[in-house]
């Protein structure tokens, strides 16, 4: 059994940074959809189809992110969200109704509402918040649920609105499943739009396959994988008739059925539900040194200085800043990477694995001891901590220290 550094990547909904063998397609939904300012009129929709495990999940999910960015950098005050939602894990359009409002309403719980009120909740906190939205509706199958209730919502959303409002923000919904599910999707817009032309994956060849299985098993190790183990997975997936999905649960397998039976391996995973008390600039300092990547943490605590001597606040101690992002890590919004560095303090990186915009943060509420909020912290960080706090511990070093994604 090999040791898994970062089991957190082998997750069915982690979104690898690099799509093997799918770069076009995934320019050609970004084009399509044509943010910030699309020349068609709404409702803007694409559709990405194909066989199950030839990576359209991937495609369509990176392609919201390319076009998140895009009207992220267009303008000053344009702060996009991207939702996404496995409509196959969903029972009927009820659930996936449901799954949409939660993404803005986290508590949510739809049993005893119909239909129609889940969806006019929807998009009043669509149109209350105001952010251009990119949804993807993932996973479409054949007798997965009706999404004609959803996509003439979206595009028809006056209504469902309260009477004096109007419109929604900008909204781009990207659907990806097998061309049959997609096929009746457009068909339960009963002729109002068309989502076609598709844009069509083929299955992928087994050399694309390695490419996928090796570049996800190394972030997983730390360190390159045996041969062995990807030509098994990959060859055991080809005979079962499966593809990328199938070669990587083959993996997870492989790598953490072992780990998986102790207490709490996969609760880095997925996110946790609930908000997390942090303060707001701890994550706005993440947010601008990280610049959606990474960086030295020692770069994530002067930015969080800066940010509170400007509101004339005392900065957080090392130790405290080192649990936050402790906790963070734990909800699975980052990945720490802690090196050692020069003499009396460390390198360590700071990741971030999924959009701050994304993430579920309560502020801690004005003169709070932050003794009194609850946070954990190993040894090793406390250790960490002290010696970040050791004169000269933080001086900045060179971008090269930063690996890539």
């Amino acid at each position: 059994m090999l040791p898994t550094v970062h089991p957190e990547v082998l997750a069915e909904d982690w979104l690898p940074p690099v799509v093997f063998g799918r770069e076009a397609e995934v320019l050609e939904v970004v084009r399509r959809l044509d943010p910030p300012s699309p020349h068609a009129a709404p409702p803007w929709m694409v559709a990405v189809a194909g066989p199950r495990g030839c990576g359209t999940s991937t495609v369509a999910r990176r392609a919201a992110r390319e076009a998140a960015d895009r009207i992220r950098s267009s303008g000053p005050g344009l702060s996009p969200r991207v939702t996404s939602v496995r409509t196959a894990r969903c029972r009927g359009p009820h659930g996936v109704a449901t799954e949409l409002l939660r993404a803005w309403d986290d508590g949510f719980d739809g049993r005893g509402f119909p239909l129609l009120e889940v969806l006019a909740g929807f998009l009043r906190r669509l149109r209350r918040e105001g952010r251009p939205v990119v949804l993807v509706l993932d996973d479409l199958r054949p007798g997965g649920p009706e999404l004609g209730p959803i996509l003439r919502a979206v595009g028809e959303p006056d209504r469902f609105l309260p009477e004096g409002e109007h419109g929604l923000p900008s909204v781009w919904v990207v659907l990806a499943g097998t061309p049959e599910a997609v096929r009746r999707a457009e068909v339960e817009l009963d002729g109002r739009w068309r989502i076609g032309p598709f844009v069509r994956l083929a299955p992928y060849e087994p050399r694309e396959l390695r490419r996928v299985v090796a570049d996800r098993a190394e972030r997983a190790l730390g360190r390159p994988p045996p041969a062995s183990l990807v030509d098994a997975c990959v060859e055991r997936a080809v005979a079962d008739g499966g593809g990328a999905a199938r070669s990587v649960d083959l993996l997870r397998r492989s790598l953490v059925s072992e780990s998986a039976r102790r207490p709490g391996i996969f609760t880095s995973l997925r996110p946790r539900r609930g908000a997390l008390s942090i303060e707001p600039r701890v994550v706005r300092a993440i947010e601008e040194a990280v610049h959606g990547s990474a960086a030295r943490v020692g770069e994530v605590r002067r930015s969080e200085a800066r940010l509170a001597r400007a509101a004339g606040e005392t900065p957080l101690p090392a130790t405290t800043l080192w649990r936050r992002i402790v906790r963070l890590e734990q909800a699975g919004y980052v990945r720490r990477d802690v090196r050692p560095g020069g003499s009396g303090g460390t390198r360590s990186v700071l990741r971030v694995l999924a959009p701050v915009d994304e993430w579920l943060i309560a502020p801690v509420p004005p003169g709070t001891p932050r003794a009194s909020v609850a946070w954990t912290a190993s040894s090793s960080a406390l250790e960490w901590a002290a010696r970040e706090a050791a004169p000269g511990a933080s001086a900045p070093g060179s971008p090269d220290d930063v690996p890539g994604g």
